[in-house]
């Protein structure tokens, strides 16, 4: 048998192209903010991270031509030779700062983050309890250090169910290490993390906790300090991650938490001292994306008021918006087929939104997700409302 045979026999994407509603991989000519040209046309963009809409805020843009004209457009190397800048460190500060902990350490994107954090830290007989719909890179960091390590002893609860989760810890070796390991705000269907009672039971049991913000900060809390500030819960925190691809118009990620176990990844962690560090524009661009957050946070209020709008407005035309609490606003639709035909009839009207069918999500609850910028004009999101409510009555979702 032949390796790439497995290749030869996918065809679902190839039948989604020929029956015009395959939706990935979709070519941005031009990027306006919450306006886009695809295939020539513009496009309302309700399908991207930028959530306070710093990618094209001239300040930005600013700040990361004057990093190249400084400093070049590339390291050249890991963080741990000859790729760490004075911007390395200057921004480490600022977000160790920013998200009330000792230290910081940045990677080189979000996915690497998780993965060289939680690959670094857990070894043999270490326990994890993770969410089920944690993100991807989560998972890929738990993983990776199963792979390394024999006797990772890997747990999932429910989700967001802290009974179920405190069945699991119940159940546990008191005299094991476990850490639990979360998202703040869960990428798909927009929820927050139940922070509160979560952070309760990481101190019962004396379990370790570890958020990752990549949703949350810059989106909540009143000065958008993520889902900690929301809930008013630090200390309980040991570690929060975030990157730097949503809400700080760039490219990398970091980890944050005590001195000597930032230090400890610092000094270990294979993802980290094998990759080239963040070029100077994206550290740049994360630097000023900071301080605009920092000085003017009526942004973040004008994005967390744009989310309240949509799902009360969508609710109000009878779409599912499941547990939203957030800009993330899903429709859940439920049938993978039904949800490519809303895409394909969405972006023919001018609005590009994201489908998301299963593994993204569990088996009959496809979604198209919608994600807001605090950049959306009324008059935006009016034409998004109309254009939902044309398509979901004419395919009999409402």
């Amino acid at each position: 048998m032949d390796i790439f045979e497995k290749c030869l026999k996918f065809t679902r994407a190839k039948e989604a192209m020929e029956h015009g509603i395959y939706p990935y991989f979709k070519p941005i000519q031009e990027n306006h903010g919450p306006r886009v040209i695809m295939d020539g046309r513009e496009i309302i963009m309700i399908g991207s991270n930028n959530y306070l809409g710093l990618t094209k805020d001239p300040r930005v843009q600013e700040a990361a031509i004057k990093a190249i004209e400084k400093y070049g457009t590339s390291c050249s190397g890991s963080r741990f030779l000859n790729g760490t800048l004075e911007l390395h460190e200057q921004l480490e500060a600022r977000l160790a700062s920013f998200v009330k902990k000792e230290a910081a350490l940045c990677f080189s994107t979000g996915y690497q983050s998780n993965l060289g954090a939680i690959s670094t830290l857990v070894t043999k007989e270490d326990t994890i309890i993770t969410d089920k719909t944690n993100h991807a890179s989560i998972f890929d960091g738990i993983f990776l250090a199963a792979g390394f390590n024999m006797g990772v002893n890997i747990k999932r609860y429910k989700h967001n169910d802290m009974n179920d989760l405190e069945r699991v810890l119940s159940k546990l070796d008191p005299e094991k290490p476990r850490m639990i390991i979360t998202d703040g705000v869960f990428s798909m269907e927009g929820d927050l993390v139940k922070l509160p009672k979560l952070a309760e039971l990481s101190q019962k049991y004396k379990a370790r906790l570890y958020v990752d913000d990549a949703h949350g900060l810059g989106v909540e809390g009143k000065t958008g300090r993520g889902t900690m500030e929301h809930f008013n819960i630090w200390n309980e925190v040991d570690l929060v991650m975030c990157t730097f691809s949503k809400s700080f118009a760039s490219l990398g990620g970091f980890i944050a938490g005590k001195t000597e176990v930032i230090h400890y990844i610092k000094h270990f962690s294979r993802p980290l001292i094998f990759s080239a560090s963040m070029p100077p524009a994206n550290i740049a661009a994360v630097l000023k994306s900071l301080e605009i957050i920092e000085i003017e946070p009526q942004i973040v209020h004008r994005l967390q008021n744009i989310g309240k709008k949509m799902i009360r407005e969508f609710q109000a035309l009878g779409f599912y918006t499941g547990e939203s609490e957030t800009p993330i606003v899903p429709i859940i639709i439920g049938e993978d087929e039904k949800t490519f035909q809303f895409w394909a009839a969405l972006f023919q009207e001018g609005i590009y939104a994201n489908p998301v069918i299963s593994p993204a999500v569990p088996p009959d609850r496809s979604l198209i997700r919608t994600s807001y910028m605090a950049t959306h004009q009324d008059n935006d999101l009016a034409i998004v409302l109309e254009k939902f409510k044309k398509i979901g009555k004419s395919m009999g979702l409402i």
